[in-house]
């Protein structure tokens, strides 16, 4: 069967949400608290404003990829005129569908969506398995990134 990519609707929410939370546990993400609420709220509300696209791909009934791109605007620079940005994430796909161009595709995509809202940039925290993927694409690292948590 051929593989249909697609963009995420609320109906497959649930399905997406899980896929989430296993892309962050193989991150080696620490489970704290019950994700899932939260994963919903920011979903349902940014997917309604349009400050949240994601496409899928679909194997059948099976989705076993993911994509995600959150927008957001900060003041202009000279590195982003326009001030608004991709957030990439949620790029996953599932172990026994890697290495034969999925995640690519579902990055152009993605990418494409960023391009059309007006991103000038596109910024993600890679993982050990996406570098490659990313670099390959034209992603730079940017040694000026730094986090502070509150």
């Amino acid at each position: 069967m051929a593989l249909e990519y697609k963009r995420l609707t609320e109906k497959e929410l649930d399905i997406f949400i899980n896929m989430r939370i296993n892309q962050l546990r193989e991150e080696g993400a620490e489970e704290e608290i019950d994700l899932k609420p939260a994963l919903m709220d920011y979903y349902i509300r940014h997917m309604a404003d349009g400050t949240f696209v994601s496409w899928l791909a679909v194997d059948g009934e099976k989705i076993i990829g993911t994509s995600g791109m959150s927008f957001v605007e900060k003041p202009p620079y000279f590195g982003c005129p326009s001030g608004r940005m991709g957030l990439l994430s949620s790029m996953f796909t599932d172990p026994n569908y890697r290495r034969r161009g999925i995640a690519r595709e579902l990055l152009d995509r993605v990418v494409e969506e960023a391009r059309e809202y007006g991103c000038g940039t596109i910024q993600i925290t890679a993982s050990d398995l996406g570098v490659k993927l990313y670099t390959a694409y034209g992603f730079v690292h940017n040694g000026n990134f730094m986090q502070y948590k509150l």
